[in-house]
């Protein structure tokens, strides 16, 4: 993959999953890449200094405001804000604990919402491009993650109302919607339910974060697609 060389990439969650796959194909793309999460994220080596760990709290605006200023202290801007921090916590709605609620929210889509205040002022003029990374259940109704769900949507409704109001900067909003894919977070799963989980799959099987990085890094590229959500998801979206 070769994209415009010398982009400038801030990465949530970047420290593994998904946006550790997301930051890396960032980075094989020629571009400079600051992995942002809570716990400092270990960089991969021989990219002759084009990628750094920030440290910060996606539910903490100060944090994201002084990872945005080293970013662009060090590389004199943000070309690219990558919103992939997200927490699950399952739960039927009448058993999930209130503050498991909250915190959802609060990391899903306060989260996103605090990192582009951050990162705003730092775009240069020539525009951007945030890219979302929403859920496939945001779409379909899976019983135990209303917590999870409500919150995937409610990003999809950030990013259609922030594509517009930031087009005229030149900023590009979208979202990407990965569908079943192996990570930390769904390793957690029974065989049983993995199973079930697959069949309901036309290609059969379950993604890789590489394959999900690969459309948020060819999004980013997209100059005349903004306010768009973008399912990779082996299918499963067409199955409604």
């Amino acid at each position: 993959m070769t994209g415009e060389q010398g982009q400038r990439w801030l990465v949530t969650g970047a420290s593994r999953g998904i946006g550790f796959a997301i930051a890396m194909a960032a980075l094989n793309g020629g571009g400079r890449v600051a992995f942002l999460s809570r716990g400092g994220a270990e960089l991969p080596q021989g990219h002759d200094g084009r990628a750094m760990a920030l440290r910060a709290d996606v539910t903490k605006p100060a944090d994201l405001q002084a990872a945005a200023e080293a970013l662009s202290e060090r590389w004199g801007g943000i070309d690219v804000l990558v919103n992939n921090a997200g927490l699950h916590r399952g739960g039927r709605i009448d058993r999930i604990d209130d503050a498991d609620f909250a915190s959802v929210l609060d990391t899903n889509v306060s989260g996103p919402f605090n990192a582009v205040r951050a990162c705003l002022p730092h775009f240069p003029d020539a525009g951007g491009a945030i890219v979302n990374i929403g859920a496939v259940v945001g779409f379909r109704g899976f019983a135990g993650d209303v917590a999870y769900g409500t919150s995937k949507m409610a990003l999809e409704g950030m990013t259609k109302v922030l594509a517009v109001e930031l087009a005229r900067r030149g900023i590009r909003v979208n979202l990407v919607l990965p569908g079943f894919v192996s990570t930390e977070m769904t390793a957690e799963l029974s065989p049983t339910a993995r199973e079930s989980i697959v069949q309901d799959i036309p290609l059969r099987r379950e993604g890789t974060p590489e394959e999900i990085a690969q459309v948020v890094w060819w999004v980013a590229q997209s100059r005349y697609m903004t306010g768009s959500t973008i399912a990779t998801d082996g299918g499963l979206m067409a199955r409604l």
